[in-house]
């Protein structure tokens, strides 16, 4: 839940710090005060994207940040080991800068965080609602996975909508090979003479390394044997260094003395010295050898590096690539020339999954049908709460069919699922598209929220002014639906109604005022008298009338949890 909200320089708020408590809170305030801002301050909290125009004027940034108490529960837990967070006291501390310069910054606790892991958070905390998202109950998908929700049945749809995949790339591949019979003969001899072509020329990873280098030796032939000479000149023969030093060592044996308990270690020096020299001279003898600077070597060298270029430009662009191209003609020619075996299995497979999906599809589609009448139920008894007493709120679902009439199973079921109202008795049932009353789908909404937060993790609900078009006893009873909802959530609401306004724990009233030059919102928690004022405005326009404050007084004391205000 929200404990605490702290907006600076968003819009016209100059600085606005706000405590919440649990149960039901209510935001009220005249048209343009800045409940919106409000609303919007938290969304950018839960990880809406930023707007550097929603900087008051004159700043250069905008910060928000919030005091969240959280339950001990797997799913964040799992956050907090993904994001390497810990909660302090099981409590969240979010804030988050929005600046004119560029990029803002996001923080939970001390740990920066990208806006992906804040909107993740965000959804397993807060479930926002606005007027406009009654257009999702239009949506006939919408539907279905509501549906699927409520019953638990999102993994099994999930898995049958990765065999429904399964299948229709199955499909396409076996009318891909009946669409290009023609063309598989063709494809077969320029695979099989890839192969071929690839095969003879026994390529070997690293190969054209060694024999770049090869190249390189046999052209500097010239300067290798110069060297070499020089070489043999300087170390072998009487005057040559090997010789000198076997000379040098009486003379050096006879002046060890000199070094007393140092002359051991001299000598080992001296002899490893010789021997050394002995053994790089013996090696480059050995390699020089080795080396055929024959001309024919080189054409032959010459030559294996033009049969790697040439399949290079045909056919990848490295040994590596060449081989593993051949594998794949060998692969696609054992295919093709397994013919109509290779489509048998094709076929005998996709027979396989299409009795496996469809033994899925009525298994889901049958719990489909159990969940729908529970669904049903919750529906209409919370529509009867929301002073719908004669609703009536159906779960259509029908199997989709051919024009021949038979059965079809699509990426999610079989089922064609439609959520059907008749709001008053005597009338028939119709589409939500076709209920023309806005109340009526404020309600059916709240409806299904006060469903699905029953079944939630999510401790709080925000619902920004769905009581558009509604009013009188209908507001008092979407009033006593929220103070039931507050039971076991954290409820805020944006409302223009003073009945709903009555039901709340925590009233806060928005205002705009002038301050110097400029014009700032406000934000406060209202009691008492204060309260009674502001209810009576929203009741009549006027906070100070008589009547007003005696109808708000009453209201309150009915509504009010306690009566108390």
């Amino acid at each position: 839940m929200l404990e605490e909200l702290v907006i600076e320089n968003v819009a016209l708020i100059e600085r606005v710090e706000i405590r919440f408590g649990r149960g039901l809170n209510v935001l009220t305030g005249e048209t343009g005060a800045g409940k919106s801002i409000l609303v919007g301050s938290l969304s950018l909290l839960l990880g809406a994207q930023a707007d550097k125009n929603l900087i008051r004027e004159g700043e250069e940034e905008a910060r928000v940040s919030g005091v969240l108490p959280v339950r001990d529960i797997p799913e964040l837990k799992e956050w907090y080991e993904r994001y390497a967070i810990e909660p302090e006291e099981d409590t969240l501390l979010i804030r988050r800068t929005i600046r004119r310069s560029g990029r803002g910054t996001i923080y939970v606790q001390s740990q920066p965080v990208n806006l992906a892991a804040l909107q993740e958070l965000g959804a397993m905390l807060f479930d926002m609602h606005s007027q406009h998202e009654h257009q999702s109950l239009f949506v006939l998908e919408n539907h279905r996975k509501l549906l699927d929700r409520y019953g638990g049945l999102e993994k099994e749809t999930a898995a049958l909508h990765s065999r429904f995949q399964e299948l229709a790339l199955l499909r396409e591949k076996l009318e891909s090979l009946e669409a290009n019979r023609d063309n598989l003969e063709r494809e077969a001899e320029l695979a099989r003479y890839a192969a071929e072509e690839i095969g003879k020329a026994d390529l070997k990873e690293g190969e054209e390394e060694e024999l770049n280098g090869r190249i390189e030796i046999l052209s500097r032939q010239e300067d290798l044997m110069r060297s070499w000479e020089v070489l043999t000149h300087l170390m072998s023969g009487s005057s040559g260094i090997i010789g000198s030093l076997e000379e040098a060592k009486s003379p050096v044996e006879s002046l060890l003395p000199l070094l007393g308990g140092e002359g051991d270690s001299v000598w080992g020096r001296f002899e490893s010295a010789s021997l050394e020299l002995e053994d790089i001279f013996h090696t480059l003898r050995r390699a020089m050898d080795r080396v055929d600077f024959s001309q024919e070597e080189q054409e032959q060298a010459d030559e294996r590096l033009l049969v790697i270029h040439q399949l290079k430009k045909k056919y990848g662009h490295s040994i590596a690539e060449i081989n593993a191209y051949a594998a794949q003609c060998r692969e696609k020619l054992e295919f093709m020339e397994s013919g109509d075996e290779g489509k048998e299995a094709l076929v005998k497979k996709k027979g396989e999954l299409e009795r496996d999906l469809s033994r899925m599809a009525r298994e889901l589609s049958e719990k489909r049908k159990a969940t729908a009448v529970l669904l049903q139920e919750k529906i209409e008894s919370n529509l009867k709460e929301l002073g719908m007493e004669a609703a009536r709120f159906v779960i259509d679902l029908n199997r989709k069919r051919t024009s021949g009439g038979v059965a079809l199973c699509g990426p999610y079921g079989m089922d064609s699922i439609e959520f059907l109202l008749s709001a008053n008795r005597g009338e028939p049932l119709k589409p939500l598209k076709d209920v023309a009353s806005g109340g009526e789908i404020s309600r059916v909404m709240l409806a299904l929220k006060s469903v699905f937060a029953a079944q939630d993790i999510i401790e709080t609900l925000v619902f920004d002014e769905i009581d558009t078009g509604i009013g009188g006893e209908v507001a008092l009873s979407i009033g006593r639906h929220f103070r039931k909802l507050a039971r076991d959530k954290q409820i805020f609401t944006i409302t223009h109604l003073a009945s709903i306004a009555s039901f709340a724990d925590n009233h806060i009233r928005i205002e705009k005022k002038v301050a110097g030059e400029r014009t700032v919102t406000t934000v406060s928690s209202v009691t008492g008298g204060e309260r009674k004022e502001e209810v009576a405005r929203m009741l009549a326009g006027d906070s100070r009338r008589e009547a007003s404050l005696t109808h708000a007084e009453e209201l309150l004391r009915q509504n009010s949890p306690g009566g108390v205000f």
